[in-house]
């Protein structure tokens, strides 16, 4: 019976946590996403991946397009609405105050 190459187990196992870290931030940056969101999502690709023992590449392919996929599957629609309505007034108010800052040389 062959022996397992631990060097190449080991890259896999890093690649995957790499993958779920990126997936994670991403995920948590998207409009609405909780805690709670994040935790779920990552349940799931993590049940999906040790039952089929797929990669989560090759299972869902870039970190960043699922982490939008995700979001608009566990997110409702009025609560991202809400949150893209508040991350927009947040972005204009600190908007004002900068060039509040530059005008009175602040």
């Amino acid at each position: 019976m062959p022996k397992k190459d631990r060097t190449t187990d080991a890259a896999r196992e890093e690649d995957r946590e790499k993958w779920m870290a990126r997936f994670q931030v991403r995920l948590a940056m998207q409009p609405g996403v909780d805690r709670a969101v994040v935790l779920q999502a990552v349940k799931d690709v993590t049940a999906h991946c040790a039952d089929s023992g797929e990669h989560p590449q090759t299972a869902f392919g870039d970190p960043d397009a699922y982490a939008v996929q995700a979001a608009e599957r566990l997110v409702p629609a009025d609560r991202a609405a809400r949150a893209r309505r508040h991350d927009a007034a947040v972005d204009a108010l600190g908007s004002v105050l900068k060039k509040a800052r530059e005008a009175t040389g602040l």
